[in-house]
């Protein structure tokens, strides 16, 4: 099946295969937040991105094989509701932003800094901190060698606009700079964004209207 990102809590994941990494995106709980499982297509170990919600249904989609780690994008309480039964079952070391981490209930193992590197087997995911929506959000970019990057954007940036600052001018402001400078500046348009909520898009899609953004403040 061709992935679209189109999914729906209730209803099925889907996968985006690449040559060395497995995306899986479900949709779980009341907030229609999306969980992102990454495996390594070479060794088989694997990351989740958030666990917002529902453990039974991260756990079964996690499977035997458990996971090595799971990273939660900041800290609002709808991406981190399912995080402490996941970790108890599956011994997965904690990644925060390290500004975000002490509002999280769940202890992180790995307070995470713009720039720092995880891995999931021989794949690599580098940290982008993005201060507006929260102190200390932080996105994954995977520069994947075969193909356009993939970049897993927790709740900064959506299609149609960047996350919400609550109507605050210096929180919007910094995380409008936060974006440009740090996700569409350095990658191309067709970078793939996989979002906290709701449906993907692309960079390329998005870069057009940073102007209107900017204009209409949030």
């Amino acid at each position: 099946m061709t992935y679209s990102g189109a999914v729906r809590v209730g209803g099925p994941a889907e996968v985006h295969e690449l040559t060395d990494l497995m995306i899986t995106k479900v949709a779980v709980g009341p907030m229609n937040n999306n969980a992102y499982l990454l495996r390594c297509r070479a060794t088989g170990e694997q990351l989740l991105i958030d666990a917002p919600a529902e453990a039974g249904i991260l756990l079964r989609l996690i499977g035997d094989d458990g996971i090595v780690s799971v990273v939660t994008t900041h800290r609002h309480g709808d991406h981190w509701q399912a995080l402490a039964e996941v970790v108890a079952a599956t011994g997965a070391r904690t990644y925060a932003g390290r500004y975000d981490a002490e509002g999280i209930p769940v202890p992180t193992d790995v307070l995470v800094e713009d720039n720092d590197t995880i891995l999931v087997g021989r794949v690599t995911l580098t940290a982008r901190h993005l201060a507006g929506h929260t102190p200390g959000s932080i996105a994954l970019v995977y520069d994947d060698p075969h193909g356009a990057p993939h970049l897993f954007t927790g709740d900064c940036l959506f299609p149609g606009g960047v996350g919400n600052t609550n109507k605050d001018p210096e929180a919007f402001a910094s995380l409008l700079h936060d974006v440009e400078t740090k996700l569409f500046a350095p990658l191309p348009d067709e970078t793939w964004v996989y979002p906290g909520h709701g449906h993907d898009t692309t960079l390329g899609d998005e870069r057009p209207h940073l102007p209107e953004w900017r204009e209409r403040g949030w």
